[in-house]
């Protein structure tokens, strides 16, 4: 799902569901591709709604990404843009 609220100042919401247990990472990335904070890291999760807080108060205004990754029988990959105002 889209992260809530988007633009976001400085806190915003990412919520995911998981039709079966798998390993999940989910990962922000800024504008040149770097990896700037992992919210979850190769966890396992089971089955159900998750919302992750994200706080982007130590970051600068701009566009950044966040990468979900789900391993589990089929691997499923999401990116979507997210924008902070500060």
């Amino acid at each position: 799902e889209q992260n809530y609220p988007n633009p976001f100042n400085p806190v915003t919401k990412i919520a995911f569901d998981l039709p079966r247990d798998a390993k999940v990472k989910l990962a922000v990335y800024d504008i040149l591709g770097r990896e700037i904070k992992t919210l979850v890291n190769n966890e396992f999760r089971s089955i159900g709604k998750y919302i992750i807080e994200f706080d982007g108060s130590g970051f600068a205004s701009g566009v950044y990404f966040y990468h979900l990754q789900v391993e589990g029988g089929k691997t499923f990959t999401a990116v979507k843009k997210m924008v902070l105002i500060k």
